[in-house]
């Protein structure tokens, strides 16, 4: 089963979680920042969005003006798994809530989401992107936890690939 991870990445933080999912699931990346159009989302019947979020809750750069491409897609019968990168610290009250934009917009274009997070060792504030008490897929925080990243990615993807089916 196919699977395309598509990122937008300012710092690197984002690039280097791609990175590290990529290996673990044997998916292709995508930096959205230098796609021309949505075409390759159709490659995929297993996709994965990822993300950092910016100042109040808004999206990385690249994906704000990938948006467009994202908004033309037809995702009817793919799953998509959702990572978000923010600092729960600094910016406590959006945590990670760029994924919320990507999320509702596939959603609303077809797409069946999997890999919820529950959010239990995080200390935020609050998230557009938790939904009863679970994030809407992995929450990372290199600013505050980054210690914990690696684990949560090998356990999360271990989790995608019951829910890929793969």
């Amino acid at each position: 089963m196919a699977i395309g991870i598509f990122y937008g990445s300012t710092n690197g933080n984002t690039q280097e979680a791609a990175e590290k999912i990529a290996e673990k699931l044997g998916a292709q990346i995508h930096d959205v920042g230098k796609l021309k159009s949505g075409d390759e989302l159709g490659n995929y019947e297993c996709l994965i969005f990822g993300t950092s979020t910016w100042y109040d809750g808004e999206l990385q750069d690249d994906w704000d003006s990938y948006l467009n491409q994202l908004k033309k897609a037809d995702l009817s019968g793919k799953k998509v798994a959702f990572f978000g990168l923010g600092d729960q610290e600094g910016y406590g009250s959006d945590f990670v809530s760029g994924m919320r934009i990507i999320y509702d917009v596939a959603l609303m274009q077809g797409a069946t989401a999997v890999g919820r997070w529950e959010d239990t060792g995080y200390s935020y504030d609050d998230s557009a992107a938790v939904i009863e008490g679970k994030f809407l897929g992995l929450a990372l925080d290199e600013d505050n936890q980054s210690e914990l990243s690696d684990g949560r990615i090998a356990q999360w993807c271990e989790q995608l690939k019951r829910e890929f089916g793969v």
